[in-house]
């Protein structure tokens, strides 16, 4: 009610005692939108098992709207590879290698035989399928689950995902995830969260 006393008053020229006067704003510039400028994320433990939180992101993500690739390098038992894909709330895609278990964290000497290189080749099936996927640039964010492990089991080489990263679409998330993400890597994110066993 005061405000309208004021304005009324102003417009008639009588000016009210200890009320401001209220003068118009000026024309500022519109508001633009800004094109969105994708993270590199790091979720990374002692232990295995920093996924959890990251797929509730993906699933959220998802869920939202944003198209999703979800690749958990060394989690097999599904024998899903490339083409066996899950799909979930119809924009995130999650791939498994097409291996029959999940692969430990250190390689067994009986494992250096033909089992080892067809897991070998699983896993770089799976990773040169995440490339071509982000060149494609219809990806709003890609986890790789265990990555730093892949790398440090030698099916991955830590330049490849280097490389990924630097040319990957600017507006496009990279999460990582797990133990062992190389030292340069660590360097590249955006974003670390660390996560400790008491």
């Amino acid at each position: 009610m005061n405000a309208q006393i004021s304005i009324n008053a102003q417009q008639r020229g009588l000016s009210t005692p200890n009320e401001p006067s209220l003068r118009p704003v000026p024309n500022g510039n519109p508001l633009q939108l800004v094109t969105t400028q994708g993270q590199v994320q790091i979720h990374t433990s002692t232990f295995r098992g920093s996924f959890s939180i990251v797929l509730s992101e993906a699933l959220r993500s998802a869920g939202l709207g944003s198209n999703v690739l979800v690749s958990q390098f060394l989690k097999g038992g599904v024998n899903q590879g490339p083409n066996g894909a899950i799909n979930l709330c119809g924009r995130l895609e999650w791939l498994r290698p097409a291996i029959e278990t999940c692969l430990p964290e250190q390689s067994l000497a009986e494992d250096l035989s033909f089992k080892k290189k067809y897991e070998e080749k699983a896993i770089k099936e799976l990773w040169e399928f995440c490339k071509k996927r982000l060149i494609e640039k219809n990806l709003d964010k890609i986890v790789l689950d265990e990555i730093g492990m892949a790398i440090s089991l030698g099916f991955i080489e830590e330049n490849d995902l280097i490389s990924m990263i630097n040319n990957r679409p600017s507006s496009t998330d990279i999460i990582l995830t797990g133990p062992s993400i190389p030292p340069k890597v660590m360097e590249m994110a955006d974003q670390i969260t660390e996560l400790r066993c008491n």
